[in-house]
């Protein structure tokens, strides 16, 4: 993975940054995305697709990455928004706040996906690039870790739901849970209507 991001580097970009997002699925809580620099031959070993470790895995590496990136930005954007202006909008978005929080300016960002954003910097985009690209695949931890302890301290509040142990998706206990109690204020009011119809049958 390392191998693929060094092949991006020459005179003009030296500072290359990773960007993914975690969240575009659940019915409530927010988009979180990660903005990860490195430097250029920097590794962790482990890093990888933040779908395909465990927790405890993405914690550890979430400390690593933290400890060893040159520069880290987060993006947050919240339930109301993500209604407002439709979840890829505000995955985008996400990103681009988690750009524009890194002190550094990079010469070029990779973007997880098919989707880009406008930024200063040239952007590339990267399908599956959370399993190609080291620096998206850190982000990719770094956001799925942020957003995994945002829900666990939303659970505390609403802990009917159990996002401490979905966070938030659409899992059959937690579809259960708003048809036993209703939605509360940080569930995404227009991905309910993905999963109900008028007589609440749960939809699998």
């Amino acid at each position: 993975m390392k191998e693929f991001d060094i092949s991006f580097y020459n005179k003009e970009t030296k500072f290359i940054c990773g960007v993914d997002e975690a969240g575009r699925g659940p019915l409530a809580g927010p988009v979180v995305a990660a903005a990860v620099i490195f430097d250029k031959f920097t590794v962790i070993d482990g890093i990888n697709d933040s779908k395909k470790l465990n927790e405890n895995t993405r914690e550890e590496l979430f400390n690593l990455i933290i400890s060893n990136a040159k520069d880290l930005g987060i993006g947050i954007v919240d339930h109301t928004k993500i209604d407002e202006i439709n979840i890829l909008n505000a995955s985008l978005l996400a990103m681009k706040i988690a750009v524009e929080k890194l002190s550094i300016s990079p010469d070029l960002i990779l973007i997880d996906g098919n989707k880009s954003f406008a930024s200063n910097g040239n952007t590339k985009t990267i399908v599956k690039g959370d399993s190609k690209s080291f620096s998206i695949a850190a982000a990719s931890i770094i956001a799925k870790v942020t957003r995994d302890r945002i829900m666990k301290e939303n659970a505390k509040l609403y802990p009917v739901y159990s996002w401490h142990t979905n966070k938030g998706y659409p899992t059959k206990a937690h579809i259960q849970a708003i048809h036993d109690f209703g939605s509360c204020e940080l569930h995404r009011k227009t991905f309910l209507k993905r999963i109900v119809n008028q007589d609440f049958q749960l939809k699998f």
